[in-house]
């Protein structure tokens, strides 16, 4: 069990390396997680260091595909600093990202709070306290050199993998009414690549992922609150990027969502 010393040193290192674009092998071993809420435990800290409170949160390894590409057997969360979040059509350094993938995602503006409490929440409880739905691009990374090879203890340590993140406007259709298993999402890296999603690829159902983020919180003691946005994992197949990508995503009545990447 780490200390509470073990734990800031653990999210001292992993912050450093973020913001210097570095990376490590894993974790030293006596500051390294052996279970998700040690994890989550060193992810916490990271709140400090953000001048504004938390933006919101976001789940990686949300498809089998995923899973297996980093290494786990279930979905991660993470958060959401503000400092990292951009509206539509910013434009973005990859920098030193390693992952250089961009990830379309549902999100969702909660409006009202989900603390945490006992019970599991059910889907039309959580659905009940969404404000709207909004087109999204994740751009992760990791501060590991290989992150498949470390587990989701330092995988959640690591903020789940979370990086920049690029948020549309909030849709104008009747999207309560809209069928998110089969709605399609098209994902452009305009002149090179073209790829579909749809809902189902993000747990089942992008509304069955944001339940599980809001009942994986509770259980750590912590609640969602009025205003976050929570982005529920990539729709499809990551779309590889290099810098000059212009990257779209086309949520169809959902909306759009576009970023570009500087040479």
């Amino acid at each position: 069990m780490l200390d509470r010393q073990a734990l800031q040193a653990a999210s001292a290192l992993l912050w450093e390396h973020w913001q210097e674009g570095r990376r490590l092998p894993e974790l030293p071993a006596r500051l390294r997680p052996s279970a998700r809420h040690e994890g989550y435990a060193v992810q916490a800290l990271l709140e400090m260091r953000s001048r504004y409170p938390l933006f919101g949160w976001k789940i990686a390894a949300t498809s089998t595909a995923g899973q297996a590409h980093i290494g786990v057997d279930g979905p991660l969360a993470g958060r959401l600093l503000r400092e990292q979040v951009r509206d539509s059509g910013a434009r973005l350094s990859l920098g030193a990202n390693h992952m250089r993938v961009a990830e379309p995602e549902f999100a969702f503006r909660i409006g009202e709070d989900l603390p945490p409490r006992a019970t599991s929440y059910n889907a039309q409880e959580v659905l009940a306290a969404v404000e709207t739905t909004l087109p999204a691009i994740e751009i992760p990374d990791s501060r590991y050199e290989d992150f498949s090879k470390v587990g989701a203890a330092q995988l959640i340590a690591d903020n789940a993998c979370a990086h920049q993140f690029v948020l549309g406007s909030a849709t104008h259709a009747a999207w309560r009414a809209i069928d998110m298993v089969e709605h399609a999402v098209m994902g452009t890296v305009a002149g090179k690549l073209e790829r579909q999603g749809r809902g189902a690829n993000v747990l089942g159902d992008p509304r069955l992922a944001l339940t599980w983020l809001v009942n994986e919180l509770s259980a750590l003691g912590i609640g969602v609150r009025a205003g976050q946005v929570v982005t529920t994992g990539t729709c499809m197949v990551p779309l590889p990027i290099a810098p000059g990508d212009r990257v779209t995503a086309d949520f169809g009545e959902l909306g759009r969502v576009e970023v570009q990447f500087e040479d």
